[in-house]
């Protein structure tokens, strides 16, 4: 199956009943608050998520994608690809053309000079577009015809979909913006405050730092969308008081990002106003394992360093060992509830790109990581309980940041540790050192001082290319790189770096879908890293608001002319 039939079929998934539209504005009202207060509706002027996303009910991107990560049409026709002709074979341009009779929301024609002038606009020198990385080794962007634009990059670019695809990367109108280029652009407020968009909605009042209010776009391209007339998108607060504003109080209808313990949500939810929403991305809580030594014994250049391998966790038995000892469901419900889910991949989601190999990992089995050190001539000789082999016994140093959750997990994964013959000592680190990045600071995670260490990060977007270059040899990070780099475990495999080579050249969605697969395999079999926690982000909303579709890869509010007000 190709791209195109994937990502059309995607869109299809997500069509509602027809009934559940009647006519557009019929609902009323609808308010949305987030605990961060937007100060602009420009999204290449801030890159910060309550911008973007409140923008994103205005201004509209030529692509975006859905729930599940795929890349869905949106004011373009289709996804160019390879296949159907819209990608050059050779990867160095990319062609668009928007859905015919598409209007703004003043009534005045879409076309693809407005597409141009977004990009102009953006990679315009003097203005410091906040998306700039949207717009990475464009060459050119020009008008084919009214509704056609081409991309052109500076050398092949086997994803290509970067420029108007996303929230990030909307599409402004020319005709407002035209004066408002390069050194001036921060400085026109009423087309900052109040952009002219194709989205469901349209500004009509904006207090930065406060409140918006919004009503629905006369010239919405479906007719029948969306349901509610008027908006309001409050902002300020803090996660608490937005969390009871929808689930206890009813006051809002919709609810962003509650960082809140999973027994405060849910008492908040027990309240009967309204369901807490969980959406998952790439976000993988995960132990890091040093493959070399960290010892204090050893010089300060050679500590963990590939000069001298780790005495014991360069033994694949012993990391799966650790691996088959933690229990990931108990994990997953004291620290995030419905927020996170087990894992035993470094490389959850998007769908396309997920593993379903190593699903093993999900049992805890004790006594079989028991046996597999015991077949490894790890035993515990001195009735101490900890096992030792050639002198060396299994002791680690188990450091992560700050944090209530994460000391938790500590805890948890020492006593199981111990239940099979390996002794663990806790440390924790203030966050702010632990993920400063100072190359003189002995506690930073790309330093790794410890045997093993834990945490969690992610990828921009949904292509993980970039993702899972980060363990190739070369992104070691060592006395050589000032500490820098992504590949804290310092695994170095020459057919993964082979695989990443082969990514890196290959434009089909689903041969990259296969070597990243491979990718996370490979670290995964050899337990490079120990995943433990897919995290998601968690949301509310009213019991009476249907449509509500959880996206983590684009706007929460991606598709908020779906909404509507159930009876």
């Amino acid at each position: 199956m190709n791209i195109r039939h994937l990502l059309l079929g995607a869109a299809a998934s997500l069509a509602l009943a027809p009934a559940a539209f009647a006519e557009r504005g019929a609902d009323g009202h609808v308010s949305i608050i987030y605990w961060q207060a937007p100060s602009i509706l420009n999204p290449f002027l801030s890159g910060g998520t309550k911008d973007i996303e409140a923008a994103s009910l205005v201004i509209e991107p030529l692509a975006r994608y859905d729930q599940d990560g795929n890349m869905v049409p949106w004011l373009a026709e289709e996804i160019p690809t390879v296949e159907n002709g819209g990608v050059a074979s050779d990867l160095t341009s990319i062609t668009w053309k928007l859905k015919p009779g598409l209007v703004w929301s003043d009534g005045s024609p879409v076309t693809a000079e407005d597409v141009k002038f977004t990009a102009d606009y953006c990679m315009n020198e003097e203005m410091g577009c906040a998306q700039g990385s949207k717009f990475q080794g464009v060459k050119s962007v020009e008008v084919v015809d009214e509704l056609t634009v081409k991309v052109t990059f500076e050398g092949p670019k086997p994803f290509p979909y970067g420029p108007f695809v996303g929230a990030q990367s909307p599409i402004i109108q020319k005709a407002q913006f035209e004066n408002c280029t390069g050194a001036k652009a921060p400085s026109c407020t009423d087309a900052n405050f109040g952009p002219i968009g194709t989205g469901p909605f349209r500004v009509t009042e904006f207090r930065p730092n406060d409140v918006i209010q919004m009503e629905a776009n006369p010239n919405y391209r479906d007719p029948n969308k969306p349901a509610f007339a008027t908006l309001t998108f409050k902002g300020g607060g803090d996660a608490a008081a937005a969390g009871r504003a929808v689930l206890e109080t009813g006051e809002f209808d919709y609810a962003w990002n509650l960082q809140l313990a999973p027994d405060v949500l849910a008492n908040m939810e027990a309240a009967g106003k309204g369901k807490v929403v969980a959406g998952f991305g790439t976000l993988v809580e995960r132990i890091m394992v040093n493959l070399t030594d960290p010892s204090p014994n050893l010089p300060e250049g050679e500590r963990s360093t590939r000069k001298h391998p780790h005495p014991f966790l360069s033994d694949p038995q012993v990391r799966e060992a650790l691996s088959l000892a933690i229990d990931r469901q108990l994990l997953t419900e004291i620290g995030y509830g419905q927020a996170g889910r087990p894992t035993c991949n470094v490389l959850p989601a998007p769908a396309i790109y997920a593993s379903d190999v190593n699903d093993s990992c999900l049992v805890q089995d004790i006594e079989r990581a028991k046996k597999i050190l015991e077949a490894d001539g790890w035993v515990d000789t001195n009735g101490d309980g900890v096992r030792e082999r050639d002198g060396v016994e299994l002791r680690i140093l188990y450091q992560t940041s700050t944090n209530a959750v994460r000391q938790d997990f500590q805890a948890l994964i020492k006593q199981w540790w111990a239940e099979i013959g390996v002794a663990t000592e806790l440390r924790n680190i203030d966050a702010s050192v632990f993920f400063g990045g100072d190359p003189g600071s002995p506690d930073t995670f790309q330093k790794f001082y410890a045997d093993v260490e834990m945490y969690a990060n992610n990828f921009d977007g949904t292509d993980p290319e970039a993702y899972m270059a980060n363990w190739r040899c070369d992104k070691i990070a060592s006395p050589e790189t000032q500490w820098q780099g992504e590949n804290v475990p310092r695994f170095c495999n020459a057919a993964y770096d082979a695989l990443t080579d082969a990514m890196a050249r290959t434009a089909s969605i689903e041969k990259r879908a296969e070597l990243a697969k491979m990718m996370n395999d490979i670290l995964m079999q050899n337990h490079i890293m120990i995943p433990l926690v897919d995290r998601g982000r968690v949301s509310a909303h009213s019991n009476t608001l249907g449509g509500v579709v959880l996206n983590t890869w684009d706007s929460e509010l991606w598709n908020a002319a779906d909404w509507y007000r159930i009876k």
